[in-house]
């Protein structure tokens, strides 16, 4: 069913555009030393009973800058459908993932692309070879995939002088990927296409300036769709004064204290009944303690300790001294502590060894751990066996995107927030958050965690041993359990992808996932994955 069709330099140079040439461009500068990259082969994949005939091509397009000279070379994957009627009309999806500083490889082998990498739904991959089928839930029977790798990650570089810092920040980006999409239209005559945005973890945050940046552009989307959504990072850092990102991960904590048989009173009959219960109580009494501060009722202070404990598993005592408050990173490390195990990050049903037992907080994902080589190995093989790429170049996991530019362009800086302590330092007291340096030039010791997202991993894309009955509907929370990195996905998640709930809740999958999204892959410059 795959039949590959690269594209000889003869045909290349009688039918395509000049620069699309099955090679990376040269990245030495100026409007006719860069030019762009391709590669083209034909597949075809089985969706819901159907044959889908699809093109598919990594290809890169030169950004450049008002006098036209060459900025960089951003490299994408798209996937085309070729029976489907006319392609002018059918929509797009550009999907990327997050990090800041992930390729979109964990989206594109996880749920979107037409093939996808098999991993267990618990525990650790076994070694190579990996097993990569072909993937019945990907959306290409619907609308055409283009898989973005923003500079600094997968095969994208900047051009001739450009510095990679022209990239890497907040506007940076949405202004390079804007001049993406609008010269892919173009090159690919898919203006007038109904045109969507898909990101995971930081690509939701991406996402919301990217649409700005694009109607600014006068270039309306369709539709936005948000995989494990990052929009307010008080429900990820935890800082001093925030009470939201405490109650938004309750939720989180039960289903997973569920999932691992922590919860004092056992495993509740309805597992939809018992979460919308606790979601109830986060929003209500415990919301109500909490912004009460040190003026909470000695009584309701004690009824929450109580009915928390019986939320999440920890004990009376270690709330008692977390004042209530406890951050997703310290409850991963808590919860399984006696085993000597921690909890993922990304997916709660993964663990793995706690190392320090006096650690407040996880010094690794076992999740990442579990999975990573699995997705590294088998995207490196596919693109080069499958799709014919057959270039120089290294493709970035993540972690190359950096030092990132927090600041807004145009309005006052963001004030940043490092979580945790620096790894392989215990903090002398329970930290929360630290202020993060403003200066560019500490930006490189920026950490945020993918993994404290509300609503965290236990069931969603994969399907867990336990059945789909894990998989919970957080409606008060406009959440849902997903991860689209391993695992078998489930087909609801594919095909309504507009209303999928996260539960990251970087290094994702996902996709969101992450991190994702991610070495994200195991000390991702900023969110892992992506």
């Amino acid at each position: 069913m795959k039949s590959l069709s690269l594209i000889t330099p003869i045909v290349a140079l009688g039918l395509l555009p000049a620069g699309a040439l099955a090679q990376e461009g040269s990245g030495d500068g100026g409007r006719d030393e860069v030019e762009a990259s391709r590669w083209e082969s034909n597949h075809s994949v089985v969706v819901n009973g159907e044959t889908v005939e699809y093109r598919a091509v990594v290809g890169s397009v030169i950004l450049r800058d008002d006098d036209e000279n060459a900025t960089g070379e951003l490299f994408y994957t798209g996937y085309f459908r070729t029976n489907g009627g006319d392609p002018s009309t059918r929509p797009v999806i550009f999907a990327y993932n997050g990090g800041p500083g992930s390729a979109s490889f964990w989206l594109h082998m996880g749920i979107m692309g037409p093939r996808r990498v098999v991993t267990p739904n618990v525990g650790q991959q076994a070694p190579p070879p990996y097993p990569l089928v072909d993937n019945g839930y990907t959306v290409l029977d619907i609308a055409d995939v283009v898989m973005v790798d923003p500079i600094g990650t997968g095969f994208s570089r900047p051009a001739g002088d450009t510095d990679g810092t022209h990239f890497w920040g907040m506007d940076e980006d949405a202004a390079s990927l804007t001049q993406f999409i609008r010269r892919f239209l173009s090159e690919n005559q898919r203006w007038n296409s109904p045109r969507y945005i898909l990101g995971e973890s930081y690509g939701t945050t991406r996402s919301v300036l990217l649409a700005r940046h694009l109607q600014n552009a006068n270039i309306d989307l369709n539709g936005i769709v948000l995989v494990s959504a990052v929009i307010d990072f008080n429900t990820l850092q935890f800082p001093d004064g925030s009470h939201i990102g405490f109650i938004t991960n309750v939720p989180s904590f039960a289903v997973a204290a569920e999932y691992h048989d922590m919860l004092p009173g056992g495993r509740p009959d309805d597992l939809e009944t018992f979460m919308k219960e606790v979601e109830a109580w986060a929003l209500t009494d415990y919301a109500q303690a909490l912004l009460a501060g040190t003026a909470v009722d000695p009584e309701q202070r004690a009824r929450v300790l109580r009915q928390m404990h019986e939320y999440t598993g920890l004990s009376m005592e270690y709330l008692d001294k977390a004042d209530l408050r406890v951050s997703a990173p310290e409850f991963e490390k808590e919860l399984l502590r006696d085993r000597r195990l921690t909890l993922a990050r990304l997916d709660t049903r993964f663990t793995g060894p706690t190392g320090d037992l006096l650690d407040l907080t996880p010094d690794h994902d076992a999740q990442s751990s579990a999975i990573s080589s699995a997705y590294t190995s088998l995207f490196n093989t596919y693109v080069r066996d499958e799709l014919g790429y057959d270039g120089d170049r290294e493709y970035w996991p993540s972690g190359m995107a950096r030092p990132w530019n927090w600041e807004r362009q145009g309005g006052p800086p963001r004030p940043v927030r490092r979580l945790g302590a620096q790894r392989g330092t215990r903090p002398r007291t329970r930290d929360r958050t630290q202020p993060a340096p403003r200066g560019p030039a500490h930006q490189r010791d920026l950490r945020l965690r993918d993994a404290v997202l509300p609503h965290r991993v236990v069931a969603g894309a994969t399907r867990p041993a336990a059945g789909a009955a894990r998989q919970h509907h957080a409606r008060g929370f406009r959440r849902r359990t997903h991860d689209v990195r391993g695992g078998e996905p489930a087909p609801a998640v594919a095909r309504d992808a507009g209303g999928v709930h996260h539960a990251h809740g970087r290094r994702q999958p996902g996709p969101v996932a992450h991190d994702p999204v991610p070495a994200r892959l195991r000390q991702p410059p900023a969110f892992p994955r992506g």
